[in-house]
């Protein structure tokens, strides 16, 4: 999983905005029960990651409500 660029995010439709945060979402939910179960991660930084590129798209999000 690559981080998001926010110059990327701001090419996405809200569509595409929506759909990859649902996505994002999801495996970060994955990834959460795995390790609550006690499971060994296959990559140690990816929750972080994946909420990184959460809040950058709720970022952009909020910032073209404006």
């Amino acid at each position: 999983m690559t981080s998001l660029k926010p110059s990327d995010i701001r090419d996405m439709s809200p569509e595409e905005r929506d759909a990859k945060l649902q996505e994002l979402r999801d495996e970060l939910m994955h990834e959460r029960g795995t390790a609550a179960m006690g499971g060994a991660p296959s990559n140690p930084g990816l929750i972080c990651n994946l909420r990184r590129n959460i809040a950058r798209i709720i970022t952009v999000q909020r910032e073209e409500k404006k």
